[in-house]
This record gives C-alpha cells, structure tokens and sequence, in this order.
C-alpha cells in the first residue's frame, strides 16, 4: 500500500449531496444507474453513473444523501459525462453499497 499524507487527503473535495434523479444506465459495460445529486450552492446538480443495481432501485436512491468527489476532472463513461465520483465501498459478495452519513446534513457539506 502505498503512503498519503495528509496534504494529499485535503485535496480530495468529498462532499455530501442529495440524489435528485435516478435511471438506469443500459449503455453501461456493467449494470450501472446514471445519477444526478445535488451539492447545493456553489456546485449545484452534478450527474454520475454508479455500479449500484444489486442492492438499489432507482425509485429508492432519490432523496438519498451519498457522499462524493467532486474536484476529479469529469470522466466520460458512454455517452455519459461523468462530473462526480459517489462513493462506496463492496459488501461480502463485492458489490457496492453507498456510503452516506448515518443522519441526514445540509447538502454540500465537506468531509474532514
């Protein structure tokens, strides 16, 4: 494993938004929804995609708060344009489970 220090921790920009939008996302190599999550004001709506679909239906992902990267340079995935990267981490079959706060925070808030 290579070391990091805490300089470079702070320059990730991880933040909380809220999912505004959910769809699936056939385009995709891999089962994945495309989605759109609100970081509040200065940063706005920004769309991801996210390999998420064993354990979430899009109906269930909007108004969920989900943590993100949000100063990665955009990604194309598809015809999608990736602008944030939501975080999360494998279960004991690998797939994802979205990492959230455990109460619901004011959108854009920062992680420290």
């Amino acid at each position: 494993m290579t070391s990091a220090t805490f300089d470079d921790f702070m320059k990730l920009d991880i933040r909380v938004g809220i999912i505004t939008r959910a769809e699936p996302f056939p385009e995709a190599r891999k089962p994945a929804y495309r989605l759109w999550v609100d970081f509040g004001d200065p940063l706005g709506e920004k769309k991801s995609s996210a390999q998420i679909t064993a354990h979430y239906q899009p109906e269930d992902l909007v108004g969920k708060q989900v943590m993100a990267v949000v100063n990665f340079p955009p990604r194309q995935i598809g015809p999608v344009m990736s602008e944030v990267l939501v975080l999360g981490v494998p279960d004991d079959q690998g797939e994802v489970i979205l990492i959230t706060p455990d109460r619901d925070v004011p959108i854009g808030g920062r992680l420290f």
